[in-house]
């Protein structure tokens, strides 16, 4: 649902978190996602243009904004990702990981999954 409110829209998702066997469950556990958004008209060559159409017809996309909102998600996340990878590069070395790393690992998670173990 989008509400035209002055210059910015006011978009309302909702998001089952379970399947709909059961409205009455379904609409129980609803979240509510009020986002306000800008305008932003984009110009694309024909081919783009029919390009974009049909991933949104494929891909299930309600409109191209959705399509060009996503991409913009991934490419957030893809930048995101390369900044705390580069970050890692920059920092110091450590220890190898190896079996006994892992193995270390294993025996921690065990231990905080048993809270009658004592660390």
């Amino acid at each position: 649902m989008a509400l035209v409110q002055g210059q910015a829209v006011l978009q309302v998702k909702v998001r089952p978190c379970l399947r709909i066997d059961n409205p009455h469950l379904a609409k129980f556990c609803q979240s509510i996602y009020v986002y306000t958004m800008s305008t932003m008209n984009i110009s694309l060559p024909d081919a783009l243009k029919s390009f974009v159409d049909e991933q949104v017809s494929q891909r299930g996309y309600g409109t191209s904004s959705e399509y060009v909102r996503e991409l913009i998600r991934k490419d957030q996340d893809r930048q995101q990702l390369r900044s705390l990878l580069l970050v890692g590069a920059a920092s110091a070395p450590t220890a190898p990981t190896d079996a006994s790393y892992f193995e270390g690992l294993r025996d921690r998670v065990r231990k905080a999954g048993n809270p009658r173990t004592k660390a």
